[in-house]
């Protein structure tokens, strides 16, 4: 299986390559160094706007048609909204019993031993044993935690009522933290926010927010942090080839983390980086937030730091350009950062700090003379959109003596007369002057943080189907011996 991986995707490789390369390169965009601690060489100039990041590139024929920029905001705004002194917590899904790192953190922000939680199920096929699971692993860490009925689910409640009952609010208002279980996230957005309207519970639970409590939700319970969000999303590659609208594939969120950043979550595992970069053109965002499995994002004010067992990726599309005329979906200088337990993402300043232990260990900077790379070799991707793809590209290309990697993304089964079925995605990420390393082996396995490399999609053909019956090569004199000899002239 290793080989033939290896040489279709040698084929498709050098195939798509050749192709897509022989397009004029765009001009790349000039970067933003990652922040780091006082003393440490992590700051270059900038380069200009006209010089390459990565691999010296190609004089093109012609000058590339211009690029349009990424479109305006359109996510909801709030006018004069409170100051919120409370945490967002969105968990990307599948949070174990064990991860102490982060049930211990959800109450300790919330007050520690002691603290009140509500519990809301609204999003669960099954609410009455995802709460007794969330409302028990809470109390193990200390909290008074309570789960309310208010899920779809539950048919024996009337969802108008509830929302609205004073004693279930006189609950929230009590409390301070909320928690959201996993399952169908436009459940929680429909009964609290329906047709757009807040409803008593959800003013009580922003009150809750606003007033320094805690609101944390995973999977589902966390796509709802931002104003827009996922709602019924279909196949990544379906969105890649622009086949989601409002209302359906996405839709609002309830908004705690801002109108400006946009949350998904089951990020890396799922590889919904494919979905989130054209979702943000599309909604105008420029930082998006992906929190991968068993690990939660804390976010206050300016700041992310990621807690737990896996990691998360910051997609900045802030300086990214597209061409309308390519005529389906492409990007060029999408910034990615990739961070784990203990690294802190600054908003404003758009900066990564990594945690101290990967401050005392090794930093991989490219562009330094002392940088000493572990990996030589080149790599093709053929499922750019596979399990936790893109987080080991970033880490093994920072660590690498090259200077980009490529791979694919396509419908490996499409639709019957699917008129885009040849439609496929060919992504480069590259270094780029400010692109950075640091990693630390002072736990079980080693950890990594990546600042700043740079993506490219561009959209590609690739003939269905991908293979065929192989039929061994014919050898020269035996096909000649073989032939009929020709007729003799009369």
């Amino acid at each position: 299986m290793g080989v033939w991986n290896w040489a279709l995707g040698l084929a498709i490789g050098v195939a798509v390559m050749s192709a897509a390369e022989s397009a004029p390169p765009a001009a790349p965009l000039a970067p933003t160094a990652a922040s780091a601690p006082q003393g440490l060489r992590l700051f270059r100039p900038s380069a200009p706007a006209s010089a390459p990041r990565g691999p010296a590139a190609p004089k093109p024929a012609a000058a590339p048609a211009p690029a349009a920029s990424v479109p305006a905001p359109v996510a909801p705004t709030a006018e004069a909204e409170p100051a919120i002194r409370g945490y967002a917590i969105p968990i990307g899904g599948a949070l174990k019993a064990d991860n102490d790192e982060v049930w211990q953190r959800v109450v300790q922000l919330a007050g520690g031993k002691g603290a009140r939680f509500v519990v809301f199920a609204t999003a669960s096929e099954d609410p009455e044993a995802s709460a007794k699971q969330v409302v028990e692993l809470l109390q193990r860490r200390g909290a008074v935690a309570e789960a309310l009925p208010v899920a779809p689910k539950f048919q024996w409640v009337d969802l108008n009522k509830v929302v609205r009952d004073p004693a279930l609010i006189a609950k929230v208002r009590a409390a301070r933290g909320v928690f959201f279980t996993g399952g169908a996230q436009e459940r929680i957005v429909d009964v609290l926010q329906p047709g757009g309207q807040s409803t008593p519970m959800l003013d009580a639970i922003w009150e809750v927010y606003r007033k320094g409590g805690v609101v944390a939700g995973t999977s589902a319970g966390a796509a709802i942090m931002s104003a827009v969000m996922v709602r019924d999303g279909p196949s990544i590659i379906d969105i890649l080839k622009g086949r989601f609208a409002d209302g359906k594939q996405i839709g609002r969120g309830l908004g705690f983390v801002g109108p400006k950043l946009f949350v998904d979550q089951h990020f890396l595992k799922r590889g919904r980086f494919g979905r989130m970069i054209p979702l943000m053109m599309a909604k105008g965002y420029k930082i998006g937030l992906g929190v991968d499995e068993n690990t939660a994002a804390v976010i206050r004010g300016d700041e992310i730091e990621i807690v737990g067992a896996r990691g998360a990726l910051i997609v900045d599309l802030t300086e990214a350009k597209t061409d309308p005329a390519l005529g389906a979906f492409n990007v060029r200088g999408a910034r990615l950062s990739y961070l784990e337990h203990g690294d802190r993402y600054h908003l404003r300043a758009r900066s990564t700090s990594p945690s101290p232990p990967k401050l005392r260990g090794e930093l991989h900077d490219a562009e330094s003379p002392n940088f000493k790379p572990y990996y030589t070799d080149d790599v093709f991707h053929l499922d750019m959109l596979g399990d936790s793809t893109i987080s080991n590209a970033m880490i093994r290309l920072i660590d690498s003596t090259r200077r980009e990697v490529k791979g694919l993304a396509f419908d490996v089964l499409p639709r019957a007369n699917d008129p885009l079925a040849e439609l496929g995605f060919l992504f480069r990420l590259y270094k780029g002057l400010d692109s950075l390393g640091w990693s630390t082996d002072e736990f079980d396995a080693e950890q990594f943080t990546v600042a700043n490399l740079y993506l490219d999609v561009s959209p590609v053909r690739l003939p269905m189907p991908l293979y065929g019956g192989w039929a061994p090569p014919r050898d020269p004199a035996t096909a000649e011996a073989a032939a009929p000899a020709a007729s003799e002239p009369r």
